[in-house]
């Protein structure tokens, strides 16, 4: 697959080829994205997915086109954020907890110096997450120190090529170096691979704009959302219980891009959601109904519109694909 290029970017959606790597290639690319996303759904934990607050997101999408970079730069430095928040949390946490239980070995005063230097220095770190994305891209040219700089310092920042590097390493650091981990983008577009090789007869290159378009929307409107999703499921299981089994369906990012094909295709033709539903389930293994309710949700809060059933969609039988992930998620 070529590199996709976003309206962020200085070349069109038009240049995105599909079709272009051999099978061997895309059956061990799929396999690697089944083994991240299952990874990434078993560790999954209490504050994960805590960051990805829309006014965040905002900012990191708006200061992405502001610099000219493609989409996958921004969902990039999102996830960055995201992990590197959650893990600077979790630490001041345990730091804090001694404290309310009162130990005698406990610094009041150390967890709380933490947090408000975190708090202090968000922007900063926000900013380096971005020009971190920026150099795992290879098609565009690395946001430079000095243009980092001078938007801080027209934020109100004053703040040193030092400070700017150490920032970086801060974050690179607490996350062992780890930041070049597959997106939604890359599930998204790995699928609409999959599915042009598997004889699907939607064009995937006619659905691939829609897809960046949808996956903004639910970066945007990632709360509301997921609570969609977590209410369509608590008939089973009581709301206590699901929402703690809920945050690992929060980072399945498979689920995710299934999701927004499916309501790709029906925004952009209701025949064919029935069939990209049918080889979406064959290819990942995800069942139709949790496909469905996410796509649902999808189309309810970004466009208003609702899938032909929402429940389980009557599918005509297709035979198996010769292309297939393991199952992470069966809602």
């Amino acid at each position: 697959m070529a590199g996709a290029v976003g309206p962020r970017g200085s070349a069109s959606l038009s240049d995105f080829k599909f079709g272009a790597v051999d099978t061997q290639t895309i059956e061990d690319a799929l396999l690697h994205l089944a083994q991240e996303n299952e990874r990434a759904v078993r560790e999954a934990r209490g504050q994960t997915g805590s960051f990805r607050e829309t006014r965040i997101v905002e900012f990191v999408f708006l200061l992405s086109e502001q610099w000219r970079l493609e989409k996958s730069v921004s969902y990039q430095a999102v996830e960055i954020l995201e992990r590197f928040m959650v893990k600077q949390a979790e630490s001041i946490c345990s730091q804090a907890a001694p404290v309310v239980r009162g130990s005698e070995k406990a610094e009041p005063w150390s967890w709380r110096t933490r947090k408000e230097e975190l708090c202090n220095t968000f922007v900063l770190r926000l900013v380096s997450c971005v020009q971190l994305a920026s150099k795992l891209s290879f098609h565009y040219k690395i946001v430079s120190n000095v243009t980092v700089l001078n938007f801080l310092q027209a934020l109100g920042y004053l703040y040193t090529k030092e400070e700017l590097l150490e920032s970086e390493l801060a974050i690179l650091k607490s996350l062992n170096f780890q930041i070049n981990l597959p997106t939604p983008l890359a599930y998204v577009e790995m699928l609409l691979e999959v599915l042009g090789y598997n004889g699907c007869l939607v064009s995937a290159k006619q659905l691939h704009g829609t897809c960046l378009t949808l996956l903004d929307l639910v970066y945007l409107l990632h709360e509301p959302i997921y609570e969609s999703l977590l209410r369509a499921s608590i008939e089973n299981f009581t709301p206590v219980e699901q929402r703690g089994k809920f945050v690992s369906v929060k980072e399945d990012f498979m689920l995710l891009a299934v999701g927004i094909i499916a309501a790709s295709a029906f925004i952009q033709n209701q025949e064919w959601w029935c069939q990209v539903v049918e080889h979406l389930h064959s290819i990942t293994g995800i069942a139709t109904k949790g496909i469905a309710e996410f796509s649902y949700a999808i189309l309810t809060h970004g466009v208003g519109a609702s899938t032909p059933v929402r429940q389980q969609p009557a599918l005509h039988h297709l035979a198996a694909r010769p292309l297939r992930a393991a199952a992470t998620c069966n809602m």
